[in-house]
C-alpha cells in the first residue's frame, strides 16, 4: 500500500507528476471553514506532508495530523517551519540546501553589478526615448566593482559561494557571523557595525527567523553610508525595509539590490519611484535547472526515508 501524502501548495508539475506515480496525493485546501472541515475529517490519514518555506507548518497543522511521519519543504528557508513542533512527535523535516548556491550567488552578484552600474536605470532610459532626445539628459555615472570591498552578512554554504564569486572581480572580502568560520581565507568582522563601514558592497545572506529580524537596522545603514550599497538574497526580515526606504529616499546609502521583501508579495510602494533600487520577485533559485534538483531532492528525502534510510538534507 502506498503511504499518503499531504500537499500543501501547488507545485512544479514535474514535482507533482512524481509525488503523484509513488504517493496516494491529496491537496490541502486554502485557509478558512474547508481546510478545518479537511482536517478533521482526514487529518489522521496522512503519513508524510509536501510544503515549502513560504508556506511551511506550524504546530496546529502537526497537531491535525497525527500519523504524520515525515516532512519534505521545497526549500531551504526555515523559519516558517516549526521545527520544534516537529521534533516533539520526533518527525524529520528534510529540505533542499546545497542544490541552489550557485543561483543565488549569481543573482547576489546580478543585483550588485545592475545597482551599482545602473543596469536597470539605464534600460529605462533607453525604453522612455531619453537618449535619442535632443539634447540627450545626462545618465549619472556608476560605481566600478572590480577591486571594490564586499562585506558578506552570514558565511554559510550560499554566503562561500558569494565571496568565492568576488574573486573574479578582484573584490577584498571580510564577512560577518556569530562565530569565526573554519578554513577560510576571508577576515571575520565579529561587528556588523564595522563591516557595514568597512564594505563597498553589504550582501546580506544570513538566516532568517527571530534571531536575525532586523539585523540590519538603520544605525548598520548609517555605517555603510551615502557611498555604500545594500543586497539582500536571504529574508526580507532580516533588513528593517522602513529603515531602508528611508535611507534609500534620502540618499543615506548609495543604492540596494533586493530579492525578498518584509511581506511579500508586498513591495514598499515609496521604492517603486527610486532609481537607486532593484526589485526583483524573489527569483533568486528560479531558474530550469536548480527547480529542478530541489524538486529531486524533495523526492529523495521522502523515498530515503520510506526506505528505512536516512534522509540527504534533513533541516
Amino acid at each position: 500500500m502506498r503511504p499518503t501524502l499531504l500537499q500543501a501548495l501547488p507545485l512544479l508539475p514535474f514535482l507533482e507528476q512524481q509525488l503523484a506515480d509513488t504517493y496516494e496525493v491529496r491537496q490541502l485546501p486554502p485557509a478558512g471553514p474547508g481546510r478545518d472541515h479537511f482536517l478533521a475529517v482526514h487529518g489522521a490519514e496522512f503519513q508524510a506532508l509536501a510544503t515549502s518555506p513560504a508556506f511551511g507548518f506550524d504546530a496546529a497543522l502537526i497537531g491535525a495530523l497525527p500519523k504524520l511521519r515525515v516532512v519534505s519543504s521545497f526549500g531551504v528557508g526555515l523559519d516558517k517551519l516549526d521545527l520544534a513542533a516537529a521534533a516533539a512527535r520526533a518527525i524529520p523535516v528534510g529540505y533542499t540546501p546545497h542544490v541552489l548556491n550557485d543561483c543565488v550567488a549569481d543573482v547576489a552578484f546580478g543585483l550588485l553589478l545592475d545597482v551599482a552600474r545602473n543596469l536597470s536605470a539605464a534600460d529605462r532610459y533607453v525604453r522612455a526615448g531619453r537618449w535619442a532626445a535632443q539634447p540627450a539628459p545626462p545618465f549619472p555615472l556608476g560605481r566600478q566593482v572590480s577591486n571594490a570591498r564586499l562585506g558578506v552578512v552570514g558565511l554559510g554554504r550560499i554566503g562561500r559561494t558569494i565571496a568565492r564569486r568576488a574573486s573574479g572581480f578582484d573584490m577584498e572580502v571580510r564577512y560577518h557571523s556569530r562565530r569565526p568560520v573554519d578554513g577560510v581565507a576571508w577576515q571575520h568582522e565579529p561587528q556588523l557595525l564595522e563591516l557595514a563601514r568597512w564594505c563597498d558592497f553589504l550582501v546580506v545572506i544570513t538566516a532568517g527567523g527571530a534571531e536575525t529580524r532586523h539585523l540590519v537596522n538603520e544605525s548598520v545603514l548609517d555605517a555603510l553610508g551615502p557611498k555604500g550599497y545594500l543586497v539582500n538574497v536571504a529574508r526580507g526580515s532580516v533588513v528593517d525595509e522602513a529603515a531602508l526606504v528611508r535611507a534609500l529616499r534620502d540618499k543615506r546609502i548609495a543604492g540596494a539590490g533586493l530579492d525578498v521583501f518584509e511581506r511579500e508579495p508586498h513591495v514598499p510602494p515609496e521604492l517603486f519611484t527610486l532609481d537607486n533600487v532593484v526589485l526583483l520577485p524573489h527569483i533568486a533559485c528560479s531558474t530550469v535547472q536548480t527547480r529542478t534538483a530541489m524538486a529531486q531532492r524533495v523526492l529523495d528525502n521522502l523515498s530515503a526515508f520510506f526506505a528505512g534510510t536516512p534522509m540527504p538534507s534533513q533541516a
